[in-house]
């Protein structure tokens, strides 16, 4: 056997190793990336699916804590000409209990545009409790001139919240993003702007 096909053999096992290790990481992927996501809380479609009422694993519905209730005040700013407003301004929820309410957007510039919303809680310490499971703001959108939508924000109240809160505020900042989202991001976070 030639130098050459010698080292064609090597080089085709290592192909294979590298083809293995990539069918196997590919494979390992979806469970690791749902219990990452369960550990740091970044995902909670993952947490959704096993502790949302209703969801794939629960049985009856038992974590409604139907002695509590709890006001959910829904705000929104935009950063731009733009029309963006909840459908409605506050909604009485029990803890555990699933809830939808729609956010009504409307370009009202003459101009296509790309804008994504950011969320921010209050008080501070309900915002590990406000589980969303469908919003709006884990997307960008992109609307033509005129264009008017509406997406739905779908969450439920960890009934682990506090006693003594019994209102939570969720306000979205809605921003231009395209030519230079990091201005337009950085201009939200510190509250400059328009």
């Amino acid at each position: 056997m030639s130098a050459a096909s010698k080292h064609n053999l090597r080089m085709v096992g290592k192909l294979a190793v590298v083809v293995a290790g990539m069918f196997a990481f590919g494979y390992v992927l979806v469970p690791l990336y749902k219990h990452i996501c369960e550990i740091t809380g970044i995902n909670v479609l993952a947490v959704g699916e096993t502790q949302v009422p209703g969801g794939p694993s629960a049985g009856a519905n038992s974590q409604v804590d139907a002695s509590r209730t709890i006001t959910v005040e829904f705000d929104a700013n935009a950063h731009g000409p733009w029309a963006f407003k909840p459908a409605v301004a506050t909604l009485k929820v029990h803890p555990g209990e699933l809830a939808t309410v729609m956010y009504e957007f409307q370009n009202v510039q003459n101009r296509t545009m790309s804008a994504q919303a950011i969320p921010s809680y209050a008080p501070r310490n309900a915002a590990p409790h406000f589980n969303k499971l469908e919003c709006f703001c884990f997307n960008q959108y992109t609307l033509a001139p005129g264009e008017k939508k509406q997406w739905p924000v779908v969450f439920v109240i960890d009934p682990k919240l506090p006693k003594d809160v019994t209102t939570i505020t969720l306000s979205y900042t809605f921003f231009e993003v395209g030519s230079n989202p990091a201005v337009s991001a950085q201009s939200v976070r510190t509250g400059a702007g328009t």
